[in-house]
């Protein structure tokens, strides 16, 4: 079988950022995914499941409900790997066009009080499974050491 284009990027190069992870066509539109790493793979520890539900569910709460992108956003979600998240978006993007929308993202995350978005037995099969304080520490990190000081290195993949 052919390879997918996600296992051909070196994870042993790839560091902590958000990137372009491939453009499809459907039709006349693009549809633009971005791998948002928040751990770098096979050097730190990867998430658990509880920070990662949490996120999941403020971060899709937040870009669903954006003035600008609620109507292109078609996907956020984890990866199987747990060191980050994919975002899909409908339209044709670079990495630094969304970094502010992810940013403001990740904001909402960190600063995110109250009862988390879904995580009742009538809205979601694993409610009990959050963990809000570790979200919004995640959260800061990702901003403070990735997104606020953003370089190509951290916006497009390693050769």
């Amino acid at each position: 079988m052919k390879q997918i284009a996600s296992f051909t990027i070196d994870h042993m190069k790839l560091l902590r950022g958000f990137y372009v992870s491939r453009k499809d066509k459907i039709g006349n539109e693009t549809i633009t995914t971005f791998d948002i790493r928040m751990t770098r793979p096979n050097f730190d520890p990867v998430m658990m499941t509880g920070e990662m539900h949490t996120i999941e569910h403020l971060a899709a709460t937040y870009l669903r409900n954006h003035p600008v992108y609620a109507d292109k956003v078609v996907y956020f979600g984890p990866m199987g790997c747990r060191t980050g998240f994919y975002l899909l978006l409908g339209g044709d993007y670079t990495s630094q066009e969304i970094l502010p929308l992810l940013i403001e993202t990740y904001e909402f995350i960190r600063d995110f009080t109250g009862e988390i978005p879904g995580a009742t037995p009538e809205n979601c099969g694993n409610y009990s499974d959050m963990n809000l304080d570790m979200a919004k520490h995640y959260a800061m990190g990702y901003l403070d050491e990735v997104l606020y000081q953003a370089t190509d290195d951290n916006l497009i993949y390693p050769n």
